[in-house]
Order: structure tokens, then C-alpha cells, then sequence
């Protein structure tokens, strides 16, 4: 005699309307930590970082907020230092052929390493447990999707 499932015939409760597993705050702070520490894939593969931070926001939206702050303040982050750099080292370059772009070289290196020591500290604090604020892009987040 073949059993039954007790299930059968019973309304199925719809994807949406189940609850996601929740995170466990050290995966939390893990995964924070990576999405700002994805900047270090720009030195190996140029344009990595953000990537790698909307896979992790695009991942993770719907199972933690705090994971997909992280992750999209990163991404933003590192779109908005990548314009910046782009446009100052194609200043510096034009400024060359006048011999005064030379003087711009040094500040240029300079520049180019804020980001890569600003979100290693970000990483650092997100791994600590504080919800670490960049500058302006987690004001731009913030009022996008009116996260209290």
C-alpha cells in the first residue's frame, strides 16, 4: 500500500511570503568586510572592485540590510574614485606636454592610494561591528532607500 503525503492537496505557501534565513551577525560583519575589501581586486584586475560589490549586494539585498549597505556604499565608492582618478590622470597627462603635469605625478601616486587605504580601514571597522559611513555616498544611499 502506497502512502500518502500528508501534503498533498494543501495550498503551497508562495516564495515571496516566506521569511529568509536570517544572517548570523559574524557572517554579517564578514561579508561587510569583503565588500569593502573588494577594492583590492582593482589592483589585479582593473575595474574588479565594484563588481565584486554588486555581486555581493546583489546576493545579499533580500538577507541583510546591513550586508547590502556595505556593499553598496562600496560599489559607489569605488565608481566615484574611479572617475575621480580618471579625470586627474588624464589632466596630469594633457598637463605634460606644458611640463607643469610632471609637478602633478607625485600628487597623483598620492591620490591614488586613498581609496585603497580608506576602505581597508572601512573593512577594518565593518569587521568590528560599526556600520561605517563614507563621506556623502552613505547620505545618497540613505535618502535613496529611506534606511533609517
Amino acid at each position: 500500500m502506497q502512502q500518502r503525503d500528508p501534503n498533498y492537496g494543501r495550498q503551497q505557501e508562495p516564495q515571496e511570503l516566506r521569511t529568509p534565513v536570517r544572517m548570523s551577525i559574524e557572517d554579517e560583519r564578514t561579508w561587510s568586510m569583503i565588500a569593502h575589501l573588494s577594492v583590492l581586486l582593482n589592483l589585479i584586475t582593473g575595474l574588479g572592485g565594484p563588481v565584486a560589490a554588486l555581486i555581493i549586494w546583489l546576493v545579499y539585498k533580500d538577507r541583510s540590510q546591513r550586508v547590502a549597505f556595505h556593499a553598496l556604499q562600496s560599489l559607489w565608492y569605488q565608481i566615484a574614485w574611479i572617475v575621480i582618478l580618471a579625470v586627474g590622470w588624464s589632466v596630469t597627462f594633457v598637463l605634460m606636454f606644458v611640463l607643469i603635469g610632471f609637478l602633478l605625478i607625485p600628487v597623483m601616486v598620492l591620490l591614488s592610494l586613498v581609496p585603497f587605504i580608506h576602505q581597508c580601514y572601512a573593512a577594518y571597522k565593518a569587521y568590528q561591528g560599526v556600520d561605517y559611513r563614507y563621506p556623502i555616498i552613505a547620505d545618497m544611499i540613505h535618502s535613496e532607500r529611506r534606511i533609517p
